[in-house]
C-alpha cells in the first residue's frame, strides 16, 4: 500500500466530515430533509475534493523539498544553515529597539527583520561559502594539516570530483590518487555505480570484464588514504543518459567531472562544466623532446612505411625511426627530427645516428 493511496484515504475522510459538519452547522435552520440531503451531497463534494487535491500539499511538496535538497551538496547546506543562524541572531538583536517604535512600524518591523535579515545571511554564506569555511579551518587550525589516521583535512574535503564510468574502467584514476594529485572528494553517484554494474554483467566477455576491472579499482580506490570516495544516491529526475545527469549534477554541485570520455568532454565543455580529462593528463606529463637530441630507443617493429622502424619511450609515447626497419630488435640511439602532436598523443619521428 503506497503512501499516496493512504493519504488520499485520510485526506477524503477528513474533508467528508469537513464538508458534511459545514453544511450541517449552516444549514441547519432548514427542513431536516434538506439537512440531511445537502449534507450528503456536500459531504460527498469534500471527499472528492479530499481524494484528489490531498497529495499536492501534502506529499507532493515534501517530495520536492526532499529532491531538492539531495540536490545541494553539504558544503551549500552547511553555509546555508550558518547564514540563517546568523542573520536571526542579528534579527533578535534588533527586535527589542525595533518592538519599542510606534504602532504600526513596533508590530511589523520585527518580523520584516527576522525575514530580512535570515535571506541575506543566508544568501551571504552561500555566495562566499569557500572564504567562509576557510575562515573557519584556520580558527580550528586545520587548513594546512595533512591528513590523519587516513581521514582527510578540511581543505581536501571541501573539493568534489565527480566520476565518470569510463574513468572508473580506465583504472588510472587509482594510481594518480596514491600520488596526491585528486584531493578532496571522489563522488561516484548511484547511477554510474549502477551502469558498472551492467558492464559487469554483461553477456559480452570484453564488457563483462570491463565491468568488473572498474570495481576493482573502486575497491582500491576506497583504500588510498590520500583521498575520500563517496558513493552517494544523489540523482537527477527526469533524465536518462548517465552522461546527461553528470553534466546536469556537475552544474548543480559546481563541480568538475573527471573523464577520459571524448564526447561527454566536448558536451559538457559546451554547457560550461569543468572536464579533467585524464587523457589530456597523460599527454601533459610526457616527456618533453626537442630535434637535434638523442635517445636509446628499442626498435620493436616496423612502421607504415617499409623503411621505418617503430619503438616507445618509457612513457608510451612512439618514435617512428626512419631507415630502422634493419634495426629491429636491437636498441640503437637515435637523433629526433621532428615532434608532432597529434589528437592521439604526441609523435617523434627520428633517424639513427649514424645517418
Amino acid at each position: 500500500m503506497s503512501l499516496d493511496f493512504i493519504v488520499r484515504m485520510a485526506g477524503m475522510i477528513l474533508f467528508t466530515i469537513i464538508g458534511g459538519y459545514w453544511w450541517f452547522w449552516f444549514g441547519s435552520r432548514n427542513a431536516p430533509e434538506e439537512v440531511i440531503t445537502y449534507t450528503l451531497a456536500i459531504g460527498t463534494v469534500g471527499a472528492l475534493f479530499g481524494l484528489i487535491a490531498t497529495p499536492y500539499f501534502t506529499t507532493v511538496p515534501v517530495r520536492f523539498i526532499r529532491r531538492l535538497l539531495v540536490r545541494i551538496s553539504a558544503e551549500n547546506l552547511l553555509a546555508g544553515l550558518m547564514g540563517l543562524v546568523s542573520g536571526l541572531l542579528v534579527a533578535a538583536l534588533l527586535t527589542f529597539p525595533l518592538s519599542q517604535l510606534p504602532d504600526p512600524f513596533g508590530s511589523v518591523l520585527p518580523f520584516l527583520a527576522v525575514v530580512l535579515f535570515g535571506y541575506f545571511g543566508i544568501a551571504l554564506f552561500v555566495m562566499r561559502q569557500a572564504d567562509m569555511l576557510n575562515v573557519i579551518a584556520n580558527l580550528m587550525g586545520r587548513s594546512a594539516e595533512p591528513a590523519v589516521n587516513g581521514s582527510p583535512g578540511w581543505g581536501q574535503g571541501s573539493r568534489t570530483i565527480l566520476l565518470d564510468t569510463s574513468v572508473i574502467i580506465d583504472g588510472r584514476v587509482a594510481d594518480i590518487a596514491k600520488t596526491g594529485f585528486l584531493p578532496g572528494t571522489l563522488l561516484i553517484p548511484r547511477f554510474v555505480l549502477n551502469e558498472l554494474q551492467y558492464i559487469a554483467d554483461s553477456a559480452d566477455a570484453l564488457r563483462r570484464q570491463r565491468g568488473r576491472r572498474g570495481m576493482e579499482v573502486l575497491a582500491e580506490l576506497q583504500k588510498v588514504s590520500m583521498v575520500n570516495v563517496r558513493i552517494s544516491d544523489i540523482d537527477v529526475e527526469g533524465v536518462r543518459e548517465v552522461d546527461d545527469k553528470l553534466i546536469i549534477l556537475a552544474r548543480q554541485l559546481r563541480c568538475p567531472i573527471l573523464t577520459n570520455d571524448y564526447n561527454l568532454n566536448r558536451v559538457a565543455e559546451l554547457q560550461g562544466v569543468t572536464i579533467l580529462n585524464i587523457n589530456e593528463l597523460a599527454n601533459a606529463v610526457k616527456s618533453v623532446v626537442l630535434p637535434g637530441e638523442a635517445l636509446e630507443i628499442a626498435i620493436i617493429q616496423e612502421g607504415k612505411e617499409p623503411s621505418q622502424g617503430v619503438g616507445y619511450m618509457d612513457d608510451g609515447t612512439m618514435v617512428v625511426i626512419e631507415s630502422g626497419n634493419r634495426y629491429i630488435g636491437q636498441t640503437k640511439t637515435v637523433t629526433v627530427t621532428k615532434v608532432l602532436q597529434t589528437a592521439a598523443g604526441r609523435m617523434i619521428f627520428a633517424k639513427p645516428e649514424e645517418q
